[in-house]
């Protein structure tokens, strides 16, 4: 009974621990104001998750030693489906700060390289390219002279051509940042998967841990119980 209850007293306070530094993330929490502040709840996200499988593992290995389990472990699942909410509420916002982040750097990054193309395209438009002389080429008769209109239409198509060219070369420099930002994401997600399988190995091991503690306390209870009846 003695080993019984010091488990029981253990457990109850890494719950109580657990709920207080889980409350004090939800609580009243701003949205996320810079990316360092929207990692630095992500990373106790995943700490409080983890501690919440490991403690509900602990509790639900001490429900088995009550009389009345399915309650003990109803209680145990309720309360940290609740705590497992209030991490996953906190989580989303930060993961949509930086999403929405890195699409404004995006957009700025392309912005200004589209403003940058634009003051080229009219620089290169302003001072157009002499012809080179090829020195092979033979005397040919000499074209008729062009009008005012033909010339101003020619310069209007070159301009036009020129500022295709830079808005195509703006288009492919947008696509590879998606890709960057893609293989970031993708990046993080595998990340965020090899750290929900510690945690899942975490939780088990303890759970084995608490199985082992609650079968040695019940072992115990049950010699005590028969050498009381000799």
């Amino acid at each position: 009974m003695a080993l019984q209850l010091k488990i029981s007293m253990i457990v109850l306070t890494a719950l109580l621990a657990g709920s207080a530094v889980a409350q004090q993330l939800n609580q009243n929490v701003p949205p996320a104001e810079t990316v360092e502040q929207a990692d630095t709840r992500l990373a106790q996200v995943k700490e409080e998750r983890a501690a919440a499988e490991r403690e509900f593992a602990t509790q639900e290995a001490v429900c088995y030693t009550k009389f009345f389990v399915n309650n003990c472990l109803d209680k145990a699942k309720e309360q940290r489906r609740l705590r497992l909410s209030e991490l996953r509420a906190i989580e989303i916002d930060a993961s949509h700060f930086k999403r929405k982040h890195a699409v404004d750097e995006r957009d700025r990054e392309l912005e200004q390289r589209a403003r940058k193309d634009a003051e080229d395209a009219a620089k290169n438009a302003a001072k157009p390219p002499a012809p080179k002389a090829d020195p092979a080429d033979k005397p040919r008769p000499r074209p008729l002279a062009k009008t005012p209109a033909q010339r101003q239409a020619e310069h209007d198509a070159r301009v036009r051509e020129r500022a295709a060219q830079e808005a195509a070369g703006a288009g492919e420099r947008a696509r590879k940042v998606e890709q960057f930002q893609a293989k970031q994401a993708e990046s993080k997600e595998r990340q965020e998967e090899i750290a929900r399988k510690q945690a899942e190995r975490a939780a088990r091991k303890a759970k084995r841990e608490a199985d082992a503690a609650a079968k040695a306390a019940a072992d115990a209870e049950r010699a005590r119980r028969k050498a009381e009846a000799k």
